[in-house]
């Protein structure tokens, strides 16, 4: 165990070294993680859309559950809330559509995507691992931390 994790005395519970941040820094940075997961479903729904709309010419909420492993009734719940947000349009018999609101933030994730994707290899993450753990890094990284990435791919 590190010295700064190990307890002074027997029987002492033993705590990291470090301060803790002020509430407001922490409340905010928790804050972001969870906005970060809320806005993640929206992302990998119109993200998917718009590769099936791309690679089939449709996206029925049946082939959007299958391929996100969810339940038909959960994504008939998030294909309404994509369509309450202005990012989708749904028809009778005819599947889900992307607005142009829903295609430039499909745009925005899948480029993000492979910004990601992009600095794991680069880092020696085998593809498959990096394409894997993008998928959660992808809604959590900051517009800062992107163009850190950008960067470092450039130099």
């Amino acid at each position: 165990m590190s010295q700064s994790l190990k307890a002074k005395r027997p029987g002492a519970v033993a705590r990291p070294s470090a301060e803790l941040p002020a509430e407001l820094t922490q409340a905010r940075r928790f804050g972001k993680a969870r906005s970060a997961q809320s806005a993640a479903l929206l992302e990998d729904y119109v993200e998917l859309i718009a590769d099936l709309l791309a690679g089939t010419g449709e996206a029925r909420p049946t082939d959007i559950a299958r391929r996100l492993g969810v339940s038909h009734a959960t994504a008939i719940k998030t294909i309404s809330r994509l369509k309450r947000e202005g990012l989708a349009t749904a028809r009778p018999y005819r599947g889900v559509f992307l607005t142009a609101a829903g295609q430039e933030l499909a745009a925005r994730v899948r480029a993000r995507h492979r910004l990601v994707v992009d600095v794991l290899v680069a880092l020696g993450v085998p593809a498959e691992a990096a394409e894997s753990d993008a998928e959660g890094i992808e809604h959590h990284v900051s517009e800062t931390t992107l163009r850190a990435f950008g960067r470092f791919l450039n130099s």
